[in-house]
């Protein structure tokens, strides 16, 4: 019994069952709504008997009074039951929406760089939105409107055919094939939906965000921080969302035109109801009660199609964003593994058939600087990602006496720190790229990746927004803060691929130095096709067709001709590091 109590993300019924309260509130309102709906027609019906007998001198003002406050008082009380109703709906589905999306996010920053590649940024972003979007509207619908429409189209019904069964026959036989709909859009609405549009665009830019970086959320543990910054925009979100729906709702459409062929035959034959010569005989509220019922009966006919329309993309939507409702594993604590030596034996990678690298083997110890260098498309920046763990490897990676590929990922991210070849940036601020929700002083890190100064000089300082992946900044500063950032949260293996790409030579003289400290207790594997620091390095592995040639700088420069050519061609021919150049 105790099972059936568990929230089940990936079925739809879970849903339904956590939100029973909204829907109670939803049921019993939509009830009283409907049923008041059906005490119109008569009230019409009456009211014009009434002013039929005023006007024949059978009746006094005073019963058409009783009758007009009556029909005012109904008239209040089933728009009470309809704004309760809507509220409640509303509630509903924003609950629904919210916890959807919440679980398909704590899903997405949990996946693997590959696994994110193969679906795609678009598709991620139609699943997160719009499916989303579209499975939630057709739960809202099928919860209101088959209430709405069964309840209000079966009481209907039954009054036509109390009316005069025939005629009821006829007429329905003649339902209404179409409807145009046209809204004047006024001020609120415009600023209602303008307010919602932004929130909707900042949720997306967002998500994709989450989407483009849910690697390095994770390397640096951040998932928590950011998912505390997409709560706040989600909340927003839904809050416009929320207001312009109760306008939207609040100013209904001004125009409705409805062609309803079967008012033809209610028109001839109900008026020979009245004068006697039809199936039944009828007085004026017979006639405009009839007419009244079935008015408003081919009006909640028109939603059936859309209901069946909803609950169809609802249904397609459900099965694409399905496999990603379950339940996340929770996050353990992140504890830091004690520096220990690195050693690397008969390390292969291969993408399906076609292999990168093999037969990689050495050993760093903490305070070492290994040197990972060799022509373009060598497998350089593969073999770098390989320490991330996100395929299958050959060979083996041992932190001290751990299998890397063994751990757990959160025992991965708490022991590589990565770097990309690519920065990956939040649209955030400076402070939050570089901390990742830590509470610290960012400048210290900011000053060994030589970013502090210019940080400084920019309009906010640390809380200038960079934009969406970095778009404010240089290809340099974009790299510098990447790297702030990774020095920021340290690990006991941390791999830099390329991080010298953008910078000019005294920039590199100086983020090389701070490197040097700041790696006493760590294994370094730095990445790049910039020789000049490579003299400098415990270790230095040469890739070339797959092969790796490992030793010191002054072994490989005698041994390996292409690597004596690169060096060269960058320091002049000097064997020795370069000193920067004076200004």
């Amino acid at each position: 019994m105790q099972s059936k109590k568990v929230f089940r993300p990936d079925r739809i019924t879970s849903y339904f069952r956590v939100e029973w309260l909204p829907l109670l509130f939803v049921t019993l309102s939509g009830l009283a709504y409907n049923i008041g709906l059906l005490a119109s027609p008569w009230f019409e019906g009456r009211l014009a008997q009434c002013l039929a007998d005023i006007l024949g001198g059978n009746e006094v003002a005073g019963t058409m009074a009783v009758l007009v406050a009556l029909y005012l008082l109904v008239t209040l009380t089933v728009q009470a039951a309809r704004f309760v109703k809507r509220f409640y709906v509303r509630r509903f589905a924003n609950n629904i929406n919210r916890r959807m999306k919440g679980n398909l996010y704590a899903n997405l920053i949990r996946q693997s760089r590959v696994a994110l590649a193969q679906e795609g940024a678009g598709e991620l972003m139609t699943k997160a939105i719009s499916d989303v979007d579209d499975c939630v509207e057709g739960m809202r619908k099928f919860t209101t409107e088959v209430l709405d429409t069964g309840v209000a189209l079966a009481g209907y019904v039954v009054m036509l055919f109390v009316y005069d069964w025939r005629l009821a026959l006829l007429s329905l036989c003649c339902t209404p094939v179409s409807y145009f709909c046209a809204a004047r859009m006024k001020k609120p609405v415009q600023k209602a939906g303008t307010a919602y549009k932004k929130a909707a665009g900042a949720m997306r830019a967002d998500t994709l965000d989450r989407a483009e970086n849910a690697v390095t959320y994770r390397v640096y543990g951040c998932e928590e921080a950011r998912t505390a910054r997409y709560e706040k925009t989600l909340l927003t979100y839904e809050k416009t969302a929320v207001r312009a729906n109760v306008w939207q709702s609040a100013l209904p459409p001004l125009y409705l035109v409805a062609s309803e062929l079967g008012v033809l035959f209610i028109l001839w034959l109900g008026a020979k109801n009245v004068l006697g010569t039809g199936w039944r005989a009828w007085d004026i509220a017979a006639f405009t009660t009839f007419l009244s019922c079935f008015t408003k009966l081919t009006v909640k006919s028109s939603k059936v199609a859309k209901l069946f329309n909803s609950v169809q993309k609802a249904e397609v939507s459900w099965r694409r964003i399905q496999p990603l409702l379950q339940e996340p594993e929770p996050l353990a604590e992140m504890r830091l593994p004690s520096p220990a030596e690195v050693t690397i034996d008969n390390l292969s990678f291969s993408y399906g058939d076609t292999p990168i690298f093999s037969g990689i083997s050495f050993s760093a110890k903490p305070g070492d600087i290994i040197g990972v260098t060799g022509p373009v498309a060598c497998g350089k920046s593969t073999f770098g990602r390989v320490f991330l763990c996100e395929s299958p490897y050959g060979g083996s990676i041992r932190l001290g006496k751990k299998e890397l590929s063994a751990l757990s990922p959160r025992e991965i991210a708490a022991t590589v720190g990565y770097l990309g070849h690519d920065p990956e940036l939040f649209g955030d601020t400076v402070r939050n790229n570089v901390l990742c929700g830590m509470e610290a002083d960012p400048y210290p890190y900011l000053k060994k990746a030589a970013l502090a100064e210019e940080v400084r000089a920019m309009e906010n300082a640390v809380d200038t927004v960079i934009g969406n992946n970095g778009t404010r900044l240089s290809g340099g500063q974009a790299q510098r803060l990447a790297l702030a950032r990774t020095l920021a949260h340290p690990r006991p293996l941390l791999v830099l691929d390329d991080p010298f790409s953008a910078l000019d030579r005294k920039t590199e003289d100086a983020i090389f130095a701070d490197l040097q400290e700041y790696a006493r207790d760590k294994v370094v594997i730095l990445i790049s096709h910039r020789l000049y620091h490579f003299p400098q390095m415990q270790t230095v592995l040469f890739m070339e067709d797959g092969k790796a040639v490992i030793g010191t700088h002054a072994a490989l420069m005698a041994s390996t001709p292409m690597y004596r050519t690169l060096y060269e061609s960058q320091t002049g021919g000097n064997s020795h590091v370069q000193k920067p150049e004076a200004e």
